[in-house]
C-alpha cells in the first residue's frame, strides 16, 4: 500500500515524496493498492477527494475481445463516487469469487477465474436506473485483501471522506404508520431499515398506535429536544405526513391568520365606495397605493423586505432552518413522494434521505372560522403539504376513514356512497 502526496514544489522530474506509514489525510492525498473485486478480478484500487477507482490488472482480462469480426467491450464500472457512497463497512473473512465475465477470443466461452478467500469490506453506493432515470438503485463493490489491516485503514479513510459530505443526517426521528395504504408501513420500514445502519444514522422509531398518535407525539416534544435530531421521516402516505406536519407547526408556527369573514365583507364596502368618486377630493398618486395588497396579508404585517414581519421563537427558527422532513411511501397514492423524486420507490427515496438531498416544499394554511352559540368567531387552522378539500371531496375522505381495512379500495366504496346519499 502506498500513501502518495503530490507536492507543488517537486523538481522538474515530477518525483513525489511516497510513505508507506500512517499520517495525516488531505484532499491532496492519494491511497492506492492493491485488492481483489468481487467478480471482476485483480484490481488497483486508488482514493482521491472525489472517491474511488480501480482499474484491472490482468491484461489478458482487460483486452476487447474479438470473434468473427466482431467485438466485445465488457461493461464494468470502474469508479464510485463520495457523492454516491453512503457507507463502507468490514465484512467477514470469505470468499472472494473470480472473474465472472466471458473472454470469447479465447475459449468461445464463458472463463471463470478460481475463488479465493481473504478479507473483504464492501463499498455501498447509489446509481440511477437504465430504464426509469428516477429510480435509484443500490450497488454494493465488494474488495478483498489478505491482510486485515490494509482492509481497516482503507475502511477508516473511505468513512473519513464520506463524514465531510455536507447536510447528512446524522440523527432521524422515523414515525412509521402500520396501517398506511396496504397496511405495509412496517415492512417497508424493515426493508429500508438496514440501509440506515449502513450509513451509521442513528434512528429512533415510534410505532404509532392510534390515529392521531403521531400529532400528539410531535406537539408535545420541547424544541430542545426535536433540535437533537437532523430530520423527521415518516413512512406512510400523504395524510400521515400532514398530520406530523400539523403537530410540529400548530403549536409553533406564530403566523397572522387571514382576515376574518368580517373584514372581507368591511373590505368590500370600502371598495365599493372607492368606486364612487367625490370632485372635491383630491387625487393620490399611483405611486402611493399598494397595487399588490392582497385581501389575505395585510400589509401592516410585512416588513420593507416582503417578508412578514412575526415574532417567532428562536429555538423555532433554528428548527425551521435546520430540522428537514423526508418521507418513505407507504401510502395509497403517495402524492408528495411523486412530486419530490419522481417515484414512489421506498428505496430511492430512503437513498435520497442519506445522502442529505433537499428539495423546498411549499405549505398551505388553511383558517375556518366557525361561529359559536356566542357569535363569537374562532377560527380553526390546519396546514396542509399536498391537497385540501371541502364539500363533497371533504365528505368522501370523512367516509373513507371507516374503511381503512379496504386498502386503498376505500376511496371509490366511499365516493360511491357519498354519491348516492348526495342524489
Amino acid at each position: 500500500m502506498e500513501i502518495i502526496r503530490r507536492d507543488d514544489d517537486a523538481d522538474d522530474n515530477g518525483s513525489n515524496s511516497i510513505s508507506n506509514v500512517e499520517g495525516d489525510f488531505d484532499e491532496s492525498s492519494v491511497l492506492r493498492s492493491t485488492f481483489f473485486l468481487d467478480n471482476v478480478g485483480e484490481v488497483s484500487l486508488v482514493l482521491n477527494s472525489e472517491g474511488l477507482s480501480w482499474k484491472l490488472l490482468d491484461s489478458f482480462e482487460t483486452d476487447d475481445s474479438i470473434c468473427l469480426g466482431i467485438k466485445f467491450v465488457p461493461k464494468v464500472a470502474t469508479e464510485i463516487k463520495f457523492s454516491g457512497t453512503y457507507g463502507v463497512e468490514i465484512t467477514n473473512y470469505g470468499l472472494i469469487h473470480g472473474s465472472n465475465r466471458p473472454n470469447v477470443g479465447k475459449y468461445l466461452l464463458s472463463r471463470k477465474s478460481h475463488d479465493s478467500e481473504m478479507h473483504r469490506f464492501t463499498v455501498h453506493g447509489v446509481q440511477k436506473s437504465q430504464t426509469q432515470p428516477c429510480l435509484w438503485v443500490l450497488t454494493a463493490y465488494t474488495f478483498g485483501h489478505k491482510d486485515l489491516q490494509t482492509c481497516h485503514i482503507w475502511v477508516n479513510r473511505i468513512k473519513a471522506s464520506l463524514k465531510i459530505e455536507v447536510e447528512r443526517p446524522k440523527n432521524l426521528l422515523v414515525f412509521v404508520n402500520p396501517r398506511s395504504g396496504k397496511a405495509h408501513g412496517c415492512r417497508t420500514w424493515e426493508t429500508v431499515a438496514p440501509i440506515f445502519s449502513r450509513a451509521e444514522v442513528e434512528t429512533k422509531v415510534v410505532v404509532t398506535q392510534r390515529a392521531g398518535h403521531a400529532f400528539d407525539v410531535m406537539a408535545s416534544l420541547a424544541n430542545r429536544e426535536l433540535s437533537a435530531y437532523d430530520g423527521v421521516v415518516v413512512v406512510g402516505g400523504d395524510g400521515f405526513f400532514n398530520e406530523i406536519l400539523n403537530g410540529f407547526l400548530l403549536s409553533r408556527h406564530k403566523a397572522p391568520h387571514p382576515p376574518s369573514p368580517s373584514d372581507f365583507i368591511h373590505s368590500d364596502e370600502r371598495k365599493v365606495n372607492a368606486l364612487v368618486h367625490d370632485p372635491n377630493e383630491p387625487v393620490l398618486e399611483a405611486a402611493n397605493k399598494i397595487e399588490d395588497d392582497a385581501p389575505l396579508i395585510s400589509s401592516s404585517i410585512c416588513n420593507g423586505l416582503g417578508l412578514r414581519d412575526v415574532d417567532e421563537d428562536l429555538e423555532f427558527r433554528h428548527l425551521r432552518e435546520n430540522l428537514r422532513f423526508g418521507i418513505i411511501p407507504a401510502g395509497s397514492t403517495d402524492a408528495i413522494v411523486m412530486c419530490t423524486t419522481g417515484t414512489r420507490d421506498p428505496i430511492t427515496s430512503t437513498l435520497h434521505i442519506v445522502l442529505g438531498k433537499r428539495v423546498n416544499l411549499d405549505i398551505a394554511q388553511v383558517v375556518r372560522w366557525k361561529i359559536s352559540s356566542t357569535s363569537n368567531i374562532e377560527p380553526c387552522v390546519r396546514y396542509a403539504a399536498s391537497f385540501a378539500g371541502y364539500g363533497f371531496y371533504g365528505d368522501v375522505i370523512t367516509e373513507s376513514e371507516k374503511y381503512r381495512w379496504m386498502g386503498p379500495k376505500r376511496y371509490d366504496y366511499a365516493g360511491t356512497k357519498v354519491f348516492l346519499r348526495h342524489r
